[in-house]
């Protein structure tokens, strides 16, 4: 049994990753300072889940009923949830004297372009100045492994398929430039201190409990309630859309030992525009939807695709879930929650 750390642990993503984790009989520290950057409810719908948890869902959307409550446990004692930020140096340095990590698992951040220009101190301290907290706790205290998770939002101005070899020098919004602070960082890291660190770079993750500002689950709801879809741009657009259990088991299967390696997780398939996401949900949901339409995001990238080949090589790793089968999981878990995703705000 290997004991990891899971920064980000309500989030998205990171809650599946300890999922698995528990799953392989792995204990997990999870950290989270659950924020409200979106409704918190989704968070504490995946927090219940790892904590075994049955209890009704809390009214507020910005105030989670795990904060404040102190330390939780579950799986026998082999899952502990932390509400603990990143930033907070002096709490991770008592975890890390606390608990021997074989690993951490780095995947909390802020995320969103359009709201890192809004404000963008909050991404370079959480993405940025949170990444350096938890190498030097690393450093201190003898742990050699993080996966990092990083995001496709690099690649702006790069030619298609994108590759780890292409120089992402040139970020369009503070979102990507923090995250490519967080890679530098740990690249300095693995140089003067010898840690081991892999960079996951993630494309347009999906599928069911995802993000309320992430467009799969805006339009869901768009065209449930039959309100007009917010497009910015035609919806020609496209991304190299991952199913966030795929995203999760080759973000584990990262821990490896490798060095420092940046390596792609993606659809690594042709993108998908969104207009034939919004046609292929309209087809699952039996209804029909209108656009409002609104332009195109200058810090927004047109186009997303994958080269999944490193991921191949040196994880084994390739996505197993396709498009199709991914959207039919993400409505069918909308459908299951309709009750309590109504009050979900956007």
């Amino acid at each position: 049994m290997a004991h990891y750390l899971v920064t980000g642990v309500a989030g998205f993503i990171a809650s599946r990753v300890a999922e698995m984790l528990l799953s392989a009989e792995h204990a997990v520290v999870g950290l989270d300072n659950l924020n409200d950057y979106y409704d918190v409810r989704l968070k504490d719908y995946r927090l219940a889940k790892l904590l075994d948890d049955g209890a009704p869902f809390g009214l507020d959307a910005k105030n989670s009923r795990y904060a404040g409550g102190g330390r939780r446990m579950a799986a026998g004692g082999r899952f502990i949830f932390e509400q603990t930020d990143v930033e907070d140096l002096a709490a991770l340095e008592k975890l890390f004297s606390e608990f021997k990590f074989d690993a951490v698992f780095n995947l909390a951040a802020r995320a969103g372009v359009p709201a890192s220009l809004e404000n963008p101190h909050i991404y370079l301290r959480t993405n940025a100045h949170g990444t350096l907290n938890l190498l030097e706790c690393q450093r201190k205290f003898g742990v050699r492994k993080m996966v990092l998770a990083s995001t496709s939002s690099l690649y702006a101005g790069c030619p298609l398929p994108f590759t780890e070899d292409q120089p992402v020098n040139t970020p369009l919004s503070p979102y990507a430039a923090t995250k490519k602070a967080a890679e530098m960082l740990a690249h300095s890291h693995h140089k003067m201190h010898g840690l081991d660190v892999t960079v996951v770079r993630y494309f347009t993750v999906f599928g069911p409990a995802g993000r309320p500002d992430m467009s799969i689950f805006r339009f869901i709801q768009w065209i449930e309630e039959g309100q007009p879809i917010q497009l910015f741009g035609d919806g020609t657009q496209s991304r190299d859309f991952t199913y966030v259990d795929d995203i999760a088991r080759g973000t584990i299967l990262a821990a490896k030992p490798l060095g420092y390696e940046i390596i792609n997780l993606g659809g690594g398939r042709n993108p998908v525009s969104l207009q034939t996401v919004i046609g292929s949900l309209e087809k699952l949901l039996g209804k029909k939807s209108r656009n409002a339409g609104h332009p195109f995001h200058a810090a927004d990238i047109k186009e997303t695709w994958a080269d999944i080949a490193k991921a191949d090589k040196l994880l084994g790793w390739r996505p197993e879930i396709s498009f199709a089968d991914g959207l039919a999981r993400v409505v069918a878990w909308h459908r299951a929650n309709c009750e309590w995703l109504k009050e979900i705000h956007l």
